[in-house]
């Protein structure tokens, strides 16, 4: 059966699989890397112009390693996941400077790179040096879970080891980068999440989900995510033409992106109540402030919770006295800093040509 697997899965990929990826092929580690980085916990279809963008800046890891970290996260903008590309410059700068510019040829030294797991390991050891590590993702766990009728959750560690074992049984260890990328292409095309193609399936005959008429049923999880909701009230503060402005470095969302004056509550604010919070009686302290705009609600969705967000446009007329966290910025100089998905999004639809108010 594995076998018959394997063998179908190869002839798909020679005579059918069309997909088509920038990545696909590629035989330099360092564009592996970015590459595999970026679509972690992103689809291909949006990260397809962050990667091509990236190697236009940084065509080497040396010059990764060089650049200021406001030009790369500035490049990250609206992938989220921020811990990604933080990760991403550590180990540039590791491998520029004890690699000498030479991804590690190894397995072992490849995965204790910061930010590169099992499946990114593999990723690169298959893919640029052809080792023999079958590469373990949704599209493949989703296909063997269906093919082999395996019920175990894929998100446990029982799961994880099982379907590691699985793949790196099934792979054809003289050309395993061709393998790994077939089934990870075929679990995107054919053995998709919802609405599999199983009647274009040459491995039809033999899926366990396809006879038991478990194909909706397969993989299982075990975990469902709770989401929180948070509401964020962000104050765009001006003062003669510029507004005010910091980093976020706390281990939280966003990490190392930039933001407006921010008040976060425990709970929604009815618009009326907005300027009446302790914190703007704290910012504010005796000051005339002229109330520009407040924003409709915008909602951000990520992985395990939603923000909810509002902007509060503000003018006032000398500096604030206590917000020593914030660093006054031209309004025209707002677009070389990296927000956040929501405030960029924000910014643009409000000012298109870059003026704020």
């Amino acid at each position: 059966m594995k076998a018959d697997f394997s063998k179908k899965l190869l002839e798909w990929n020679r005579k059918k699989n069309t997909r088509l990826m920038p990545w696909k092929g590629e035989k330099d580690p360092y564009k592996i890397w970015i590459s595999e980085i970026i679509l972690q916990q992103t689809r291909v279809e949006q990260g397809r112009a962050y990667y091509e963008n990236f190697l236009r800046a940084f065509p080497s890891v040396h010059l990764l390693a060089k650049a200021p970290q406001k030009k790369i996260f500035k490049l990250w903008e609206g992938l989220g996941y921020y811990n990604r590309c933080k990760n991403l410059i550590e180990t540039a700068k590791k491998i520029s400077k004890e690699y000498k510019g030479k991804f590690p040829e190894d397995y072992e030294k490849i995965k204790s790179l910061k930010g590169i797991g099992p499946y990114t390991a593999s990723a690169i050891a298959s893919f640029a040096f052809n080792l023999p590590y079958a590469v373990v993702d949704g599209n493949v766990e989703r296909v063997l879970s269906r093919y082999f009728g395996i019920n175990t959750p894929v998100d446990t560690a029982e799961g994880k080891k099982m379907y590691t074992e699985l793949a790196n049984s099934l792979l054809d260890k003289k050309q395993a980068g061709i393998f790994n990328q077939a089934i990870m292409d075929f679990g995107a095309v054919v053995c998709k999440p919802r609405n599999p193609l199983c009647t274009q399936c040459p491995q039809l005959m033999d899926c366990q989900a396809y006879k038991h008429h478990l194909v909706d049923v397969l993989p299982v999880k075990a975990k469902r995510i709770q989401k929180k909701s948070r509401w964020f009230y962000y104050f765009i503060i001006e003062l003669e033409g510029s507004v005010y402005i910091h980093q976020r470095t706390e281990k939280d969302i966003w990490q190392n992106l930039y933001e407006f004056v921010l008040h976060e509550s425990p709970h929604p604010l009815y618009r009326q109540d907005i300027l009446h919070t302790d914190f703007v009686k704290t910012v504010f302290v005796k000051q005339k402030i002229a109330i520009e705009r407040i924003s409709e609600i915008f909602a951000q969705q990520l992985t395990h919770q939603t923000i909810y967000i509002q902007f509060v446009c503000i003018s006032i007329s000398k500096p604030l006295p206590d917000i020593s966290r914030y660093v006054l910025v031209k309004k025209k100089d707002l677009i070389k800093f990296p927000f956040p998905k929501s405030i960029t999004a924000y910014l643009k639809e409000t000012s298109p040509a870059q003026t704020f108010f």
